[in-house]
């Protein structure tokens, strides 16, 4: 009976050893058999989705962005005229005050001044009595003078007679010498008193010098007098102010600086590629519009404005020509000398060009487009101007596809599945975080199978996903492979086991 027992356990261990030996042999066989299908299957061509844009020919006006500072080209020193002690300041002498033209600022002592204006009226009141004198003695001068002409006109006759009787007989010759002595001495007298008048005319030309330089030293006193008190020669904002009440002052010294705010004007810096753009045939700068934004915070304050000259020269170690614009500015504007500003230069305008992202085209120009058969081709255009997310290009074949982002894993030749911005394949809209390129997961193999989706299958899948936890960069790249017409299985397959344990 023992035997018997031992005999029919060998059996049954015989028999489930047989069971294994055959079972592994099926799963061989059945391993090896789908390898060779999977040998025999042809590898499905990889396609890439993009998003792609028509080139259409287009005028832009090219912008350049400057970054320079405000300056005023009106700008005052206020300085003392003389010496003296300030008496009174004005309440809004202070940093940064408004003043009006005309308004009384500070003034000096007028101590000196007045008596230097009293000492000058008294100087002038001299030389006018002087001059009146002068006057005066001309008019006696020219009396004695006339008088003597009688006087020698008499004795010539006098003389005549004389003569006259010493030919009869009647005079001697004493007699006649004497009057010719006398004829004599009153010529003599004559002359005295002719240069005693050309001396008195002599006088009277010296005192009116006297008298108008006595006027210019009255008049130079009074405008010292006036300049002791100091007004504001046009409206503007006063900087630098050193003045204080009872403080004693010297002649030329600064007290303060003046400045127009209605002459503020832009100082900037271009590169010589994007100064010959502002030059026009003739090789004249030309007056190109500008705008100038000044970031106070959360907030920019916009000016416009064109631009004006180059500078004179160029600084050692500087590159490119410095520009100056002016500005169209209002009654109180919130610009300042110093401050830091972008200007944006409205170039002439460029026809005939097509404007795409920065994305789509390399620094050598190379842009991809769409040719026939849906596959990629690449053409090489030139580039005219590079405007913050923009390029404008010339030479590029319009009316083609062209791909908006060129990665890496874009080439020549490569098929793709062409999309317009903001639609996919099938009309409906794209999310707005998708990729412009999605392709199929690292963890999905190049054979990978596609299926299609029904509509309520789809929408809990895409739901699911959005309300996940997974990186959001991830999840917009998934998210993007749901949304198209043909779904790896891999990836369908992931999700719903993952919302069945979840379940």
């Amino acid at each position: 009976m023992r035997f018997l027992l031992r005999g029919l356990l060998g059996l049954a261990l015989m028999a489930v050893m047989a069971g294994f030996v055959g079972l592994g042999a099926y799963r061989l066989y059945g391993a090896m058999t789908a390898e060779e299908t999977v040998q025999k299957r042809a590898p499905r061509e990889r396609t890439y989705s993009v998003n792609v844009a028509e080139l259409v020919p287009q005028t832009v006006t090219p912008v350049t962005t400057a970054y320079g500072h405000v300056e005023s080209w009106r700008t005052l020193q206020l300085r003392a005229s003389s010496e003296g002690k300030l008496v009174e300041v004005a309440n809004k002498f202070r940093d940064g005050a408004a003043v009006a033209d005309g308004e009384l600022l500070l003034r000096i002592d007028p101590a000196n001044a007045e008596f230097q204006v009293l000492d000058a009226e008294a100087a002038l009141a001299d030389a006018l009595a002087q001059e009146a004198e002068a006057e005066e003695a001309i008019v006696g001068a020219e009396q004695e003078l006339e008088a003597a002409r009688r006087q020698l006109e008499l004795r010539r006759q006098a003389l005549d007679r004389q003569i006259q009787l010493r030919d009869r007989g009647y005079s001697t010759a004493a007699q006649v010498e004497a009057e010719e002595l006398g004829v004599a001495s009153l010529e003599q007298s004559l002359s005295n008193r002719l240069q005693a008048v050309i001396t008195a005319r002599k006088r009277i030309e010296r005192m009116d010098l006297t008298v108008e330089r006595a006027r210019l030293v009255l008049s130079d006193a009074r405008r010292v007098l006036d300049e002791t008190t100091l007004t504001a020669p046009f409206y503007g904002y006063l900087s630098e102010v050193d003045a204080t009440l009872g403080r004693r002052v010297n002649p030329s010294e600064t007290l303060a600086v003046l400045i127009d705010p209605s002459a503020l004007e832009v100082r900037f810096s271009v590169s010589t590629t994007e100064f010959s753009r502002l030059l026009d045939e003739s090789g004249e700068l030309i007056p190109a519009p500008v705008t100038v934004t000044l970031q106070l915070g959360g907030r920019s304050v916009e000016i416009s404005g064109q631009i004006d000259r180059a500078a004179a020269i160029v600084g050692d170690g500087e590159a490119g020509r410095t520009l100056f614009a002016t500005l169209d500015l209002q009654p109180g504007t919130v610009l300042r000398p110093g401050d830091f500003v972008k200007v944006d230069i409205e170039e002439p305008e460029l026809s005939g060009v097509a404007v795409v992202p920065s994305s789509a085209v390399t620094e050598g120009g190379k842009l991809l487009i769409v040719a026939d058969g849906d596959r990629l081709g690449e053409t090489t255009a030139t580039i005219l101007r590079r405007m913050r997310d923009e390029v404008v290009l010339a030479n590029v074949p319009f009316g083609t596809d062209f791909v908006v982002e060129r990665l890496p894993q874009l080439g020549k030749g490569l098929r793709v599945s062409p999309r317009r911005l903001g639609t996919d394949p099938s009309g409906a809209t794209a999310p707005e975080n998708v990729s412009s390129l999605t392709t199929v997961p690292e963890s999905v193999g190049q054979n990978q199978d596609l299926v299609a989706l029904e509509a309520d299958r789809r929408a809990a899948l895409i739901d699911q996903l959005s309300t996940s936890q997974i990186p959001e960069d991830r999840k917009a790249r998934l998210l993007g492979l749901l949304n198209q017409p043909m779904v790896p299985k891999d990836l369908v397959d992931r999700l719903e086991q993952r919302r069945g344990r979840s379940g």
